[in-house]
């Protein structure tokens, strides 16, 4: 197969040319006109005069003159012809009048939909607006990444601390509901308009979890959604912490300053976490992967339809010279996963964690002439040994799983539980309570005397009324104390600390 190396950075084509076609020189050439040509040119320049006098002197009378015909279709494109007669019908023979915008956008997201491609969808100017906005600036929203899956919209990864991760959203919930309205057969861009609105306004999530029969209802409050997508630490080991957590137009940039920040206090190793990071710009993947790749080794594949395999390499740019590791989930999608491929494959880093989401396809904007947008998918990428992970995922060289105290679902802070209730929104409140170091009993699904008292502890703990009963503020700080213990005591994160730490020993 050959090979087109392509570097990821700006390109120009210094072999462009221009061919412009010499014009005859005027006063060289002349029309000649025969006698019958000449009289019938006379007689249509009569015929043409009497029309225009004929609109003049009925301008100002109430006459209409209606010709109806079929809408004209370039005889180059017959295969619209269908299309055509279809909304000509709908025109002229619906009994009311029709939006003729939403009609036409209507029959463009029918032709996306018809690909069967969830990543493919066509955005209305709305839409286009919103795409732009999460790509390069602030949104006001819950934070969440989502996908239309298989008639459903399915939650890819919730935003690091944005009102979707602080309400418990997980990966691969399903969202049947918004405000008690289905979005089952909406596309993500429709369901979007829908999720998203003002900083300060309530939005009602109802969700299917895996492993729950019952649906579970979320209320969140939509806020003001950040991009910053860099977040770094380094502990006492002298071990660098970096979380990307999605690619946007400054993720490379903002690590730069994070890794100038850890270089000069003495980094010695460092974790790159893309867990829950549903990906972004691929560029910016791209840019990030060249800091941990030697130059001349593979980055990425990415194959066009009709296509040989393009091949971007590593450049001799700037690069990380101390060892790494990187944590994947389910929630690491698109960017992440070449990121994590290209540092697997071609630097040989070790990969902790859980097979990560598995989208293989790059996904190009075209911009169209009202603004609004078809966002089709373009190419597949391959990993840098020619691996198409798409729908499997990446496997991590190191499989540590989440507790399951971390996939407990939401619980409503609305709803009060008290001696003598039993269901399951009761069990996982017992779970909880254990998880935080509280005694509930018997993790059974019913609130006794004992889960009673360890809810009395929890509210002494919180500065609130003991008054045993979990509702309200109890439940919140319940749930704030899981999340600080699954910030603590993160398997995959010690692990992969545990891997730097040999390395740097022996």
């Amino acid at each position: 197969m050959d090979e087109k190396e392509k570097e990821f950075q700006n390109h120009n084509d210094d072999n462009g040319s221009e061919f412009t076609p010499v014009p005859d020189k005027p006063g060289t050439r002349s029309i000649q006109l025969k006698p019958f040509s000449f009289v019938m040119l006379i007689f249509g320049l009569i015929l043409i005069t009497a029309g225009i006098t004929f609109f003049i002197l009925t301008a100002g009378e109430d006459k209409v003159v209606e010709v109806v015909k079929p809408a004209q279709q370039p005889s180059d494109r017959q295969e619209f012809n269908k299309l055509y007669e279809a909304y000509d019908n709908l025109k002229n023979d619906y009994f009311q009048d029709i939006d003729e915008t939403a009609v036409i956008d209507g029959a463009i997201n029918g032709m996306v939909d018809a690909l069967g491609d969830p990543y493919s969808d066509y955005l209305n100017e709305d839409e286009a607006r919103q795409l732009n906005e999460s790509i390069s600036s602030s949104f006001e929203g819950i934070g969440a990444e989502i996908q239309e899956q298989d008639g459903y919209i399915a939650v890819v990864s919730p935003i690091k601390n944005s009102p979707a991760e602080r309400a418990g959203l997980l990966p691969k919930d399903m969202i049947t509901e918004v405000d008690g309205k289905s979005i089952q057969g909406m596309s993500s861009s429709e369901a979007v308009l829908l999720i998203r609105g003002e900083k300060g306004t309530p939005v009602i999530l109802t969700i299917k979890r895996t492993g729950t029969d019952e649906p579970i209802e979320v209320k969140i409050i939509r806020d003001v959604i950040p991009i910053e997508t860099v977040y770094y630490e380094m502990d006492s080991d002298k071990i660098g912490y970096v979380r990307i957590t999605s690619f946007s137009m400054g993720t490379y940039k903002e690590l730069l300053t994070a890794l100038d920040s850890m270089e000069k206090d003495g980094m010695a190793g460092l974790v790159v976490d893309v867990r829950q990071n549903p990906g972004g710009i691929l560029n910016g993947a791209l840019e990030i992967s060249d800091l941990f790749v030697e130059k001349g080794k593979n980055l990425l594949q990415s194959q066009e339809k009709g296509q040989n395999p393009e091949v971007y390499r590593a450049t001799n740019g700037r690069k990380v010279k101390v060892p790494v590791t990187v944590l994947i989930d389910d929630g690491s999608a698109s960017a992440s996963e070449i990121l994590a491929a290209a540092l697997s494959e071609s630097s040989g880093i070790p990969l902790i964690g859980v097979t990560t989401f598995g989208k293989g396809t790059v996904q190009s904007p075209k911009d169209l002439d009202d603004g609004s947008n078809l966002k089709i998918t373009t190419a597949k990428w391959l990993t840098p040994e020619g691996n198409w992970i798409h729908e499997k995922g990446i496997k991590p060289d190191y499989e540590v799983p989440y507790p399951s105290y971390a996939m407990l679902p939401y619980l409503n802070p609305a709803d009060e539980m008290k001696e003598g209730l039993l269901s399951s929104t009761v069990k996982t409140a017992e779970e909880m309570l254990k998880a935080v170091g509280y005694n509930p009993g018997e993790v059974d699904g019913l609130f006794d005397k004992v889960t009673e008292e360890a809810v009395i502890e929890l509210q002494k703990d919180l500065d609130i009324e003991p008054s045993g009963i979990l509702v309200g503020d109890s439940t919140i700080g319940l749930m704030d104390k899981l999340r600080t213990k699954i910030d603590e005591d993160d398997p995959q994160l010690l692990k992969a600390k545990e891997i730097l730490l040999e390395k740097l020993t022996e």
